[in-house]
């Protein structure tokens, strides 16, 4: 008897007929011959829930449902969810889906209401984008059954409580991964750029045009050819490519949700993708007061698991990241010369040249990539039309702090330092581009 009336629920059509049976015996009070009529009214209010309740009741099992999730979720994408539904009944009825979601969504009124016939069988399919990677707790599956009478409701438990994994987004990385070797690059601002390496095994001799290496001019060939004339060299393979992330706190910041921390990540298993299918070797390692989380660059065939188990669990408390002590341990730990793809932020150049001599310090060694991002709030904030002094006072405020980026950006390439600054959604697309463009200008 109790789990009947926990699983019986009346609804808001009962409450309502209810209400307006109560306002007519109040009104009865003063008129005497409706009285009579609201007792009937009532009586069959009651006949009529109590046949309703009967209609839902009469079937042991009314409803069958389950619910059927990933093996892991994709941080930052839409990850589908699939409800498959069955109406036992010998009616149509209506339902309602209310799951009980993982506390990290904080969704408190999420429900799915549909339409199922007799024996009907029906597949939904919803969508949930995580934002932090980590366990996902799913709790049970509610159904809630109603007749074309609508009074009452029968609610159907089904215990469906598991939890799943929330991973770096492997979603991107095969998207990216299918567009790289399909040559559909460009649908997603990809350059395509021939790849032109800079090693001793020779290839061609070719004309000199502005970006060459002045190191490869041939001058007995363009002595004989009277224009410069440059040696051309096979692309290197199995070089290290180390995505260096900044765990410290101005990595913090969130943009649509999702830190800049996770944006590295999710570039980070894209990237390393990438490198090892273009026989490169990939590796990472995070930072804020020490190095962590190092994962040595090979071209195993497990790297890529190692790498996404490493960017699953990386942990931090976003302290103040030390980059002096990052100078020491690269030193320390990475002898080969290695692309560095550096993962920080900086909104002044005061932030800049406080860290300056120990990026000049890594760029020496090895060919330093910084990349940091662009405020796309504040420079949406600054592009709003100003209808009051204030407002101006803001829109300068903020267009100040979107050009000292661009001044970023000046100050690191003065220094001989590559850089990239970009809206933290074309994080992956623009580092690809990045590293296609190291890899065919030989600059590694």
């Amino acid at each position: 008897m109790k789990k009947f009336f926990k699983s019986l629920y009346l609804n808001k059509r009962f409450f309502a007929i209810l209400i307006a049976i109560t306002v007519l015996f109040v009104i009865a009070y003063f008129f005497q011959e409706l009285y009579g009529v609201c007792k009937l009214l009532f009586g069959v209010l009651m006949i009529t829930l109590l046949f309703d309740i009967l209609l839902l009741y009469r079937n042991k099992v009314g409803i069958d449902a389950k619910r059927i999730l990933p093996e892991k979720l994709s941080n930052g994408d839409d990850n589908d969810i699939e409800v498959f539904i069955t109406n036992r009944y010998l009616f149509k009825v209506e339902i309602k889906i209310i799951d009980e979601l993982p506390v990290q969504w904080q969704l408190r009124d999420f429900e799915i209401k549909t339409r199922l016939a007799s024996a009907q069988e029906k597949k939904i399919t919803y969508q949930v984008r995580p934002v932090e990677r980590g366990e996902y707790y799913f709790g049970n599956l509610l159904i809630f059954a109603t007749t074309f009478i609508g009074l009452a409701s029968r609610r159907h438990v089904f215990d469906t409580e598991t939890s799943v994994p929330n991973y770096p987004s492997f979603l991107q990385l095969k998207k990216f991964d299918f567009l790289a070797f399909t040559n559909r690059l460009k649908l997603f601002g990809l350059k395509k750029i021939r790849r032109i390496g800079n090693t001793l095994e020779f290839e061609q001799i070719k004309e000199y045009v502005q970006g060459d290496d002045v190191r490869n001019i041939n001058w007995n060939a363009t002595a004989k050819r009277g224009d410069l004339m440059v040696n051309q060299y096979q692309d290197e393979k199995s070089q290290p490519v180390y995505s260096v992330i900044d765990k410290g706190r101005v990595m913090k910041m969130p943009f649509k949700n999702l830190s800049l921390l996770d944006y590295a990540i999710n570039a980070t298993l894209v990237i390393s993708n990438i490198a090892i299918k273009k026989k490169d070797k990939a590796g990472m390692f995070t930072f804020s007061r020490k190095v962590e989380d190092r994962v040595k660059a090979q071209r195993s065939k497990a790297q890529m698991n190692v790498v996404l188990e490493t960017l699953y669990n990386v942990q931090t408390d976003f302290s103040e990241s030390d980059f002096s002590r990052l100078y020491v341990d690269v030193k320390r730990i990475i002898k080969q010369r290695s692309l560095l793809l550096l993962y920080t932020n900086f909104e002044t150049l005061d932030a800049v040249h406080r860290q300056l001599p120990y990026l000049q310090a890594i760029a020496k060694t090895h060919l330093l990539v910084v990349i940091f991002f662009k405020n796309t709030e504040l420079e949406d904030f600054s592009k709003k039309e100003a209808k009051t002094t204030h407002d101006i006072f803001e829109n300068t405020i903020a267009e100040k702090f979107v050009y000292e980026k661009k001044l970023i950006v000046n100050e690191l390439q003065k220094y001989g330092i590559q850089t990239i600054l970009t809206a933290p959604e074309d994080l992956t697309v623009n580092t690809i581009n990045k590293y296609l463009e190291i890899k065919a200008r030989g600059l590694l």
